[in-house]
């Protein structure tokens, strides 16, 4: 099931057990509202279609092509792909070392859940929301927001990415220590 946690990030200076908890929730009604009120999209969709063991990029997106093609009707996104992690991914490590790191992006970002679950981590004004995503779940994070995004060290999940640039996922990384300061999917 999905979860919010909102920390102020003034406790970024503490260890991760003094941490604050602003809020933790796991009611889908409140994540919704709480995300919204911070310019955050978040939605909940049924991920119906069930993935073979091993399904590559083309299966994974015509499996979706009906949600795929409301998300690029609703933003105009001319980039679609997907990424899926396993526990025995040959890159797992290093791509976990490249999405914890704060960065920014020049466009949205956005996720589709169709398998497992990440962490999303938003650091927006003085908060810092952490939102584990779990199948089924939409996140559309603005351009600009600060942010960074935890698989955990034995990765399960698959999302479908849409991108307004050809080049896909580009980060502009802030060069902020903030993200071992909170919390992890571990």
């Amino acid at each position: 099931m999905s979860r919010l946690s909102i920390f102020p990030d003034e406790t970024a200076t503490n260890t991760p057990d003094g941490l604050v908890l602003q809020l933790d929730s796991r009611d889908p009604a409140v994540i919704q509202a709480e995300l919204s009120r911070r310019g955050i999209g978040f939605e909940h969709w049924p991920a119906e279609q069930g993935l073979p063991e091993g399904a590559d990029q083309a299966s994974i997106l015509e499996a979706y092509a009906g949600a795929i093609a409301r998300v690029q009707c609703d933003g105009g996104y001319a980039t679609v792909d997907a990424i899926r992690m396993t526990p025995d991914h040959h890159d797992r490590e290093l791509l976990r070392r490249k999405f914890l790191e704060e960065h920014t992006h020049a466009e949205d970002e956005v996720r589709f859940f169709v398998e497992g679950s990440g962490l999303f981590v938003l650091h927006i004004g003085s908060e810092v929301l952490s939102v584990l995503c779990e199948r089924g779940d939409l996140m559309r994070v603005p351009a600009g927001t600060r942010h960074w995004f935890d698989m955990g060290p034995q990765p399960l999940f698959c999302a479908v990415r849409w991108f307004n640039n050809p080049e896909g996922w580009v980060a502009r990384y802030t060069g902020s220590s903030i993200a071992q300061r909170f919390p992890r999917l571990d």
